[in-house]
């Protein structure tokens, strides 16, 4: 099924966000990928392990429209290292399948429904929001990590995703 309108669009630019951050940590190593390069504790393995979480996570609220679900505060420590049994190329592959299931998933869901959220510390009241929003929300996350993966990579080993893009388009630089 080809879709369109909306739902192609989100799905869209959501593939052009995803594409640019497996840019940015193309061609690194385990080791790299854990190596903090800024002021800030991010690395690209973190950030990495981050949006692929992030992304699978907010998928299955959607799927599960749990209205007794509860935010895993324990998972909070860990959701922006690169663990021990992760590796970049394992990640790569799983967020391959996380978009897949993603972009399966859209084909059928009504982006006017409303779900619900998991409460938290920070909401511990039961909100709602809708679908599209909580894609939305999706693409933000991967939008707003590409750019800390990018200055985090350009601060690793002068990598720049933007000329790496530009070099694919077919421009030359001198």
């Amino acid at each position: 099924m080809t879709l369109t309108g909306e739902k192609a669009d989100i799905l869209r630019m959501l593939a052009e966000q995803r594409k640019n951050f497996l840019i940015t940590v193309r061609g690194i190593t385990d080791e790299q990928a854990g190596q903090r390069t800024t002021v800030s504790d991010l690395t690209l393995g973190g950030l990495l392990s981050h949006v692929v979480g992030n992304e699978k996570s907010w998928m299955g609220i959607i799927a599960a429209k749990d209205e007794t679900a509860e935010f895993d505060m324990s998972a909070m420590s860990e959701e922006y290292i690169l663990s021990a049994d992760q590796t970049v190329a394992g990640l790569v592959e799983e967020y391959a399948r996380v978009a897949e299931a993603t972009e399966q998933a859209v084909a059928s869901l009504d982006l006017d429904e409303q779900i619900p959220l998991p409460t938290a510390p920070w909401a511990p009241e039961r909100a709602w929001q809708s679908v599209r929003f909580t894609l939305l929300h999706i693409l933000r996350e991967v939008s707003q990590h590409a750019g800390h993966a990018d200055i985090i990579r350009e601060s690793l080993d002068g990598g720049n995703t933007t000329r790496h893009m530009a070099i694919e388009a077919g421009m030359t630089f001198d």
